[in-house]
């Protein structure tokens, strides 16, 4: 029988859902706030990674390198609304062309697959990880509640709601837009910058199915926890994330390889998304069959009163 090395499970999905949990706050604000499907996160995810990745082997202070990533990030998601709302392309469709462009501009960046950073300054070390990561996630969290009970982040949820009733109230929504995909993107850049620094490499490939991982940290914490308000959503996709990391390190403990996560994670968000609606259905139906059984009763009622 297999053994779980639970203290190391813990400490792992930990440590590796605090950085993926910045990714899915930015996957939240598309898919959820916007209801933008914006595919750009594959590649904006490797964007990050690899600006930093870069500019900490040339000497660059990992803070001012984490930085311009969040900034490679949010350039890439400008980029993307610009061609939803000025070129007027399909939502869907622009992040695939950006996701297919920055898969050039990032070799062009790294200069070649892989930038090891073993040696290097990182800004966080193994033994401050836990102790500063929940603060910086905590710190994030907070800003974008407070951001999104803003005007401006109350005109940004409305667009998401009813773009056309939000245009009636003079919101220029192309900006809005603009500026919550260009957020999202920045957040996910961030998280790939962070997590490079955490494994100590950059990867072509490692951005390869972020979309799927943050809607399944997304799916995953609003079922569990709920998102009935701004405040409480974020924290659901916080915690999504690293319960998230939990189920994957738990599989991997037990046996699955590690190119079986993509095909795990796609079957959670499928399940995810399906359930809620069967259950629904299920529901529905088992409201008509009482409400049947009911008239069936009252007809039978009256039947043997008249008799």
């Amino acid at each position: 029988m297999m053994t779980i090395d639970w203290g190391t499970v813990l400490q792992g999905s930990l440590e590796q859902g605090l950085f993926y949990a910045i990714m899915a706050l930015g996957v939240y604000i598309t898919f959820r706030i916007l209801d933008f499907p914006d595919l750009t996160v594959d590649g904006s995810f490797t964007t990050g990674a690899s600006i930093a990745a870069v500019m900490i082997t040339h000497g660059v202070s990992p803070l001012l390198a984490t930085l311009a990533a969040f900034a490679g990030g949010a350039v890439a998601g400008l980029i993307t609304g610009l061609l939803h709302t000025k070129g007027k392309i399909n939502a869907l469709l622009s992040g695939i062309l950006m996701m297919i462009a920055l898969y050039s501009i990032n070799l062009r960046i790294m200069g070649k697959a892989t930038i090891s950073l073993f040696g290097s300054e990182v800004l966080l070390d193994k033994e401050s990880l836990l102790y500063i990561m929940p603060i910086v996630v905590v710190a994030i969290k907070l800003a974008l509640d407070w951001f999104l009970h803003t005007e401006l982040g109350l005109a940004l949820r409305a667009t998401g709601d009813n773009k056309r009733m939000i245009r009636s109230f003079g919101v220029n929504t192309d900006n809005t837009i603009i500026l919550g995909v260009s957020l999202s993107n920045g957040l996910v850049a961030l998280s790939g910058a962070l997590i490079a620094q955490y494994s100590g490499f950059a990867d072509m490939q490692m951005g390869v199915g972020m979309i799927v991982v943050g809607l399944a940290s997304v799916i995953i914490g609003e079922a569990l926890f709920g998102a009935k308000t701004i405040i409480r959503a974020t924290f659901a996709v916080v915690l999504g994330a690293i319960i998230y990391r939990f189920v994957v390190a738990i599989a991997l403990q037990v046996g699955l390889e590690s190119t079986d996560m993509k095909l795990m994670t796609a079957l959670i968000v499928i399940i995810a998304l399906t359930l809620p609606k069967i259950q629904g259905s299920l529901k529905q139906k088992a409201v008509i069959r009482k409400r049947k059984t009911e008239l069936a009763e009252k007809s039978g009622g009256v039947e043997h009163a008249s008799h």
